[in-house]
């Protein structure tokens, strides 16, 4: 399934940030599926990004804090160094119930900061690169 033929406009630009929670602040429970120990999320969120990479995709990986404050913070600390087409908010973030007040002012802080922003959802770090091809590929 892809946006192509969405009648949305394209991504500004072909810079990604994929956006996770910092692995400080995870515990096992929120480690996704066939992930057991904070050693293997960082591994696997490596070698995510690590593909992405080899695919020709330029950008940046993100984390912020669980507190929906910090993670502003940091969201606007970011988007003050560069500007983003597409912006993919882990499964992390939005999978988890608890974390719906910060999924929500993710959402709304990447509105206000960048109103023509595109926004991507993976549910595992393992597709992340087919997630951000759906907005990329429209381009």
């Amino acid at each position: 399934m892809s946006h192509e033929n969405s009648l949305v406009k394209p991504p500004i630009n072909q810079r990604v940030l994929t956006l996770g929670i910092t692995s400080d602040a995870l515990s096992p429970d929120d480690f996704p599926p066939g992930v057991a120990t904070l050693e293997e999320l960082v591994a696997m969120r490596e070698r995510s990004w690590a593909a992405l990479q080899a695919t020709g995709i330029d950008g940046e990986a993100g984390y912020v804090s669980l507190d929906p404050d910090e993670a502003e913070a940091e969201l606007r600390r970011l988007f003050d160094a560069h500007s983003y087409g597409v912006v993919l908010i882990g499964g992390g973030i939005k999978n988890v119930p608890e974390y719906t007040v910060l999924f929500e002012r993710i959402v709304n802080v990447l509105i206000d900061i960048q109103p023509d922003i595109r926004l991507s959802f993976s549910s595992h770090p393992t597709n992340v690169p087919e997630a951000l091809q759906r907005w990329l590929k429209k381009s």
